[in-house]
């Protein structure tokens, strides 16, 4: 799959994860949790993965994704085709989704 980053500053905190800014443990998962993303054909392979609990946000965050890092912690991202492919009842349609755009970590219960 394609990977692209909201800005800079959230590629150099993906493409380097610094155990110091990081912690060990968030930037080992980061990096897993990447290598997952680029090696998927399409955003439904991820969502297969237990671990990983790749999932839709809602609230506030509707139209995100999410898998977790560390917890609380999880990389957010969202779909980056254009257009968004839909299914017929305007869901997300994770077959055709083949590019994300990655948006940051964040602990989504605070």
């Amino acid at each position: 799959m394609d990977i692209i980053y909201k800005n800079k500053k959230v590629q150099r905190q993906c493409d380097n994860p610094s155990v110091a800014v990081h912690g060990e443990k968030r930037a080992k998962k980061l990096k897993q949790r990447l290598s997952h993303l680029r090696a998927a054909r399409t955003l439904e392979s991820v969502g297969r993965l237990p671990p990983a609990r790749c999932h839709e946000l809602t609230g506030d965050l509707a139209g995100l994704l999410s898998v977790d890092l560390d917890h609380p912690y999880r990389l957010l991202f969202e779909p980056a085709n254009e257009p968004i492919p839909r299914k017929e009842d305007g869901g997300l349609d994770w077959l055709q989704v083949t590019a994300v755009r990655i948006i940051g970590i964040q602990d989504t219960h605070e």
